[in-house]
Parts: structure tokens; C-alpha cells; sequence
């Protein structure tokens, strides 16, 4: 004998509504806002001091935090792993994930990692163990940015509307920025210390200075306007144009400690790089560097390097004055520059490291490593703490390929220690 109708229907309800529950359960737990720490369970890595020469390859970009350890981002991560000279990547030594947030910039001071996400959120992590030390909202990223390709490059690199700089009291602010907001939040607590609205796209962000100022430029309205906010109060202290200079203007910072965030410098040019102009930056209004001017110069501590008709020529930036020159390079291009150090390329991917002050070669070694062979572009890049990070691209260049045409080898960053 079976069910009567009446209850045999009531059974099938019943378990449809059972069915219905749990997958709302399922999906809640899938779907649901989340966040999962996973700290370190190891001692904090010493600093490692390895012979100039290729350390390893990587897949990813590292950002180098504090010597030790190497940071990098993945679509809803960031995590760490060591040793910082490490040939491969190698198991997480701490990480964090959030969900359904996507991770759009990391930086680093210090032992403070501080990584930014698409809802605004801001979360600060203990790069010795992991643990999240605060977390506070900020302004949404900017809707439009550079490519985010598989190294994730561009989100620990170059993170757009995500710089540093120190006070002048000792503190460091973070100046958080997007279409239409910025806001300054003290480094060591995450206490907000200022917010501004700003007046969309026409506004971009080009740094710090490292007198505690933050650098936009203002193309709103004709001509072009490079402003100056006080990063311990998010005023504008000046708005200034550079003597004589088109309305249209393109600003580069230099000399920068990392990324763009405590620069020294910063570069002016008309479309096209017309009537480029170097300007050293401190509380006043910069004052003219025309060591600077070349395309291709840099700033390394008080020192300008540039290579002019194939040769390395260090300059005082504020002088003028040539310190040294250095013509046995062959064909070479400033790479990237550190405290101390200046990187230079040379036409057969041989990397040569000179004292800027000096110009004494410090260190020279093929960009190779294991049979990938030196037949390949540089990309993005980045140096710090003694170490040079630089992607490789596969000749010809096709910015427009998949990351398979545009990268040499799926291990496509080679790190290597100056």
C-alpha cells in the first residue's frame, strides 16, 4: 500500500523544501562574503646576502619586503613565501584571501604589508607572521588602469592609487585615491587622517615626494597643472607649471624609493616628449635639474645617470657637475636604480651594477638562467634591498598577444642579487 495522495504530496514538499535548503546553505557558503587568514608557522627568515649573480626564476612578480621574505598577488590573494633569494616559488609562508573582493594593489614599509582591494577595503598584514594588524575602508580603485597580466606585475609593482611617504614627524601615510576620492591613512594603525573629493579622470595621481607631499597632475582644465597636497593634512600647499611648458603636460617621477611613492625628482614633457625637463622636488617649488632633462635619465640618491651616445655618465643633479663616465659598457640602457646602486642592461642582457656616486662597476653577469638563453626584451621591473626583478618578453614584443605570446617562458621573471 502506498501513501494517500494528500500526504504523498505533502512528502514531496516537504522534501523540496529540504533540497531548496541546503543548496541555499551550499550557496551561501560558497557565495558569502569571506576572508581566510593563514599566518606563519615558522621563525622569521634572517636577511640573505647571496653572491651577485641570477638567484632564480619566478612565475609571478616578488615584491621584496623588508629582505626577507618575497610578496606576491594573485587574483584574490596575496601571500608570501621564502627564502627571499629562493630559486622557485616555493609553499606559502603566510596567506590571505578574501572573496568575492578582488585584490587590486599591494605595498610594503617596513614589515607592513598593506594590500587593497576592489571594494575599497584596505587590509594591513605583519609580513613576520601574516596576521592582519588593521583593516579600514578606503576609496574604490579607479575603474580604468594598466593590464593586470599573469605576473601581476602592474598590482605589486606599480599600484595605481596606492603610494607611501614618510613625514617629517617620522610617520608614514599610505594615500589611497580613485575616481573621485582620496584619502590618507596613518601606516602604523590605519587611522584615517584625511579625505578629499577629486574631480574624476582628469586628475591623475604621479606620486609621492619623499618631504611628505602628494604629486597629481590636473588636466581638467587647459593648461595642465601639477598640484602639491600635504600628505599629513590632504591641502593643496601649490599648484605649479614649469616655466614655458606646453599646455599639455606628461610627468614622470624619479628617484623614487619604490614604485612612485618618496621621489626625489620628477620629469616634465610635452606630447611626444617635447622639451623634456628635470626638477628636483622639496618643500618649495622644484627647482630645475637639467642633468635630468635627457629621456632616460634617473635619479639615484644626489646623482643623475643617464647613457648618451653609448656612454654611462654621472652627473650631480644638482649641479651639473660630471662625476664620472663609463665607456666600456657597449650598448646599454639604464634598467632601474636603488640606493646605491644604478642597473644598467646591456645590448646582449648582460646586467651591470654601478656605485651612482662613483661609478665603480660593482657587479656584471649574463641575465641567464638555467638553458632560457638571453634572447629576450625587458619588461617591468623593479629593485630593491640588493635585488633586481625583471620580466622577460618574447622578441618581437606584441603588447596586444595572450600572456603565452607576450611572456619568454611560463617562469617569465628572473630575479637576481647586485
Amino acid at each position: 500500500m502506498g501513501f494517500p495522495r494528500g500526504r504523498r504530496r505533502l512528502v514531496l514538499v516537504v522534501a523540496a523544501l529540504l533540497a531548496i535548503a541546503a543548496v541555499a546553505v551550499i550557496v551561501h557558503r560558497v557565495l558569502a562574503p569571506a576572508e581566510v587568514s593563514t599566518v606563519a608557522r615558522a621563525d622569521y627568515p634572517a636577511p640573505a646576502r647571496p653572491a651577485a649573480g641570477v638567484v632564480g626564476r619566478l612565475p609571478v612578480a616578488p615584491l621584496i619586503v623588508d629582505a626577507r621574505l618575497r610578496v606576491y598577488a594573485a587574483h584574490r590573494q596575496v601571500y608570501a613565501d621564502r627564502p627571499v633569494d629562493g630559486r622557485h616559488r616555493t609553499t606559502p609562508y603566510w596567506s590571505y584571501r578574501r572573496w568575492p573582493a578582488e585584490l587590486t594593489g599591494v605595498v610594503a614599509s617596513g614589515s607592513t604589508v598593506v594590500s587593497r582591494w576592489s571594494d575599497g577595503q584596505l587590509v594591513a598584514l605583519a609580513a613576520p607572521t601574516g596576521r592582519v594588524l588593521w583593516k579600514t575602508d578606503g576609496p574604490e580603485p579607479a575603474t580604468s588602469g594598466a593590464v593586470v597580466r599573469r605576473t601581476g606585475a602592474a598590482t605589486v609593482w606599480d599600484p595605481r592609487g596606492l603610494q607611501l611617504t614618510d613625514l617629517p614627524d617620522g610617520r608614514t601615510v599610505l594615500v589611497v585615491s580613485g575616481d573621485t576620492q582620496a584619502r590618507g591613512v596613518e601606516l602604523s594603525g590605519g587611522r584615517e587622517l584625511w579625505r578629499v573629493d577629486l574631480p574624476g579622470s582628469c586628475r591623475s595621481d604621479v606620486g609621492t615626494t619623499a618631504s611628505g607631499q602628494v604629486i597629481g597632475l590636473d588636466t581638467c582644465t587647459a593648461p595642465a597643472t601639477v598640484e602639491f597636497r600635504d600628505a599629513a593634512t590632504g591641502a593643496v600647499r601649490e599648484r605649479w607649471r614649469p616655466p614655458g611648458a606646453p599646455d599639455e603636460l606628461v610627468v614622470t617621477p624619479l628617484g623614487c624609493r619604490t614604485g612612485r611613492s618618496d621621489c626625489l625628482a620628477l620629469r616634465t614633457a610635452g606630447p611626444g616628449d617635447a622639451g623634456g625637463r628635470g626638477w628636483l622636488l622639496s618643500a618649495g617649488e622644484p627647482v630645475a635639474a637639467p642633468a635630468l632633462d635627457p629621456a632616460g635619465a634617473t635619479l639615484v640618491g644626489e646623482q643623475a645617470v643617464v647613457v648618451l651616445d653609448g656612454v654611462a655618465v654621472g652627473r650631480s643633479a644638482r649641479t651639473g657637475t660630471e662625476l664620472w663616465r663609463s665607456a666600456d659598457l657597449g650598448t646599454a640602457r639604464v634598467l632601474a636604480a636603488q640606493p646605491g646602486r644604478v642597473h644598467l642592461l646591456t645590448e646582449a642582457n648582460d646586467l651591470v651594477t654601478l656605485d651612482p656616486a662613483t661609478g665603480t662597476q660593482l657587479s656584471r653577469f649574463s641575465l641567464n638562467v638555467g638553458s632560457d638563453g638571453t634572447g629576450w626584451a625587458p619588461g617591468a621591473v623593479t629593485a630593491e634591498d640588493g635585488y633586481l626583478a625583471v620580466e622577460r618578453l618574447r622578441k618581437p614584443v606584441d603588447p596586444n598577444g595572450d600572456d603565452q605570446r607576450y611572456y619568454l617562458t611560463s617562469e617569465a621573471v628572473i630575479l637576481a642579487a647586485t
